[in-house]
């Protein structure tokens, strides 16, 4: 970079490296834990003390979790390897535990360094139940009372959990642990903060996996409700197209939206057992419920592969409990895994400010409707201004080897999202999965093309037939699952 860039980049940083001595991190024995509980990881970890506003770290300081992960070789190399969950607010140290096979071949090179992005898992966490139940209905009076809630709790001060300030953090413990670069996986949210460590300090990146783009220039928010829409209409239409699909359920789409309008104007109430008791509980499902399991059923070709028999049976049968048991599952889990005063911290400083006009009647149109957009407006109205650095929405221009993973039928981060980021990075290399949603680091030979990349530091040269037999999942035609 040249020293009129560098000079440029500092102009632009608002809250660039400090003088804060840089002193090596004493790492002790530790055992990370996945969410619920589910699995478990032997580690070195280490808590580090990071300034709450870096500009004036007198006033204060966080927690930041460190997870070490150390490499088979005796002499690993000086560039690690680190992985950034999305959200905004999952915790990167639960992403690893979760899915740490795939990256186990990348340790026999070097050492795998997890961090809790600041207001996340384990790293002074910003919680905000309060904003976690979804609603069905907009109602500004009870986003505004939940939102002065959550904002009276929270521990620390939200104007500092945003992207430009934990990329900070980011480079401060890469510093400490003595590595010289970076190899930087991010999924969803976490490519933005990826792309924006990149634009801030873009001698420390040694290559680059983003997995699911979100590119900088474009808001998160009203784009979720009509990429979802897209797909649905996509997963709908490739039934219609499959005999043996469309001969079972016949047209979904007027069933589809007779069940919404049915669900609109008046709440059923459905008998489910329990998966560990087996008792059975009584519940009320309303098209919250309906829109919430579509949306998440389609991130994944398994789940997405149950959307036509659950519409069938709730309009043919009038069976709801697929929907009813699918709702209580996917928000039981959604509980806690992502941080919701986190999540606003970045929403509201680095999405909604640039949200410019608004289609409504497009939002309306789509089966999540506007109530998402109407809330996220009303709460960043009352949070308080976060910190962002002046370039945080400019697109990435970088020579960084990056290799850019989609899902062809992603619901939330389309491969059209990849294209436009990979535009200005001359040295990537865009990977589009047939047939899969959103987050593909795990899907078939890909793992394997991670590691190679990383390896060989190109992806010009990676063979990637492997990826064009992966294939959507089937449709079950029957609870017994789809057919011979």
């Amino acid at each position: 970079m040249s020293r009129l860039n560098a000079l440029i980049v500092s102009a632009l940083c608002i809250v660039c490296s400090t003088a804060l001595p840089v002193q090596a991190l004493e790492l002790t024995d530790c055992e990370l834990i996945g969410d619920r509980g589910i699995g478990r990881i032997q580690a070195s970890c280490a808590t580090v003390m990071q300034p709450l506003n870096p500009e004036r770290p007198d006033d204060g300081t966080i927690e930041v979790r460190v997870a070490v992960i150390r490499s088979l070789s005796p002499e690993p190399r000086p560039d690690a390897f680190t992985i950034i969950n999305g959200g905004p607010g999952g915790s990167s140290i639960s992403l690893y535990v979760q899915s740490a096979r795939v990256f186990e071949a990348i340790r026999r090179e070097r050492d795998l360094v997890i961090v809790d992005q600041r207001g996340t898992g384990r790293s002074s966490p910003l919680d905000c139940p309060e904003l976690e139940d979804p609603i069905e209905e907009f109602d500004l009076e009870l986003v505004t009372a939940a939102t002065d809630r959550c904002l009276a709790a929270l521990p620390h001060n939200p104007r500092y959990f945003t992207t430009s300030v934990a990329v900070q953090d980011l480079d401060s413990i890469r510093q400490q642990l003595g590595y010289e670069q970076w190899n930087i996986y991010g999924v969803s949210y976490g490519t933005r903060v990826a792309l924006h460590y990149a634009r801030r300090f873009p001698d420390q990146v040694r290559s680059l996996i983003i997995d699911g783009v979100v590119p900088p220039q474009l808001v998160l928010g009203p784009n979720a409700a009509l990429n979802g829409q897209q797909t649905l209409d996509r997963l709908l239409a490739r039934c219609q197209a499959d005999p043996v699909c469309t001969s079972t359920f016949g047209s979904l789409q007027p069933k589809l939206s007779e069940l919404f309008e049915q669900l609109r104007a008046q709440r059923v109430g459905v008998a489910i057992s329990d998966p560990i008791s087996g008792a059975l509980d009584d519940v009320e499902i309303g098209w919250g419920h309906l829109a919430i399991t579509l949306r998440m059923l389609s991130y994944a070709p398994e789940t997405a592969a149950l959307i036509p028999l659950m519409i069938d049976l709730a309009y043919s049968q009038k069976d709801y409990r697929p929907i009813a048991s699918n709702a209580q599952r996917i928000i039981s889990e959604m509980q806690g895994l992502i941080r919701a005063g986190m999540h606003n911290a970045v929403v509201c400083a680095e999405d909604i400010p640039f949200l410019g006009d608004v289609d409504w009647a497009a939002l309306e149109a789509t089966y999540l409707g506007e109530q998402q957009t109407r809330a996220l407006l009303a709460t960043c109205a009352r949070w308080p201004e976060g910190v962002a650095d002046a370039d945080i929405k400019a697109p990435l221009e970088s020579n960084v080897p990056t290799l850019i993973l989609s899902g062809e039928e992603d619901p939330i981060t389309p491969p059209a999202y990849g294209e436009m980021v990979g535009e200005r990075l001359p040295n990537s290399r865009h990977i589009i999965a047939p047939g899969q949603g959103h987050g593909v680091f795990s899907r078939g030979c890909i793992p394997g093309l991670i590691t190679e990349f990383i390896d060989t530091g190109t992806a010009a040269e990676l063979d990637i037939d492997c990826v064009n037999r992966l294939q959507p999942m089937p449709f079950f035609l029957d609870t017994m699952g789809p057919a011979p």
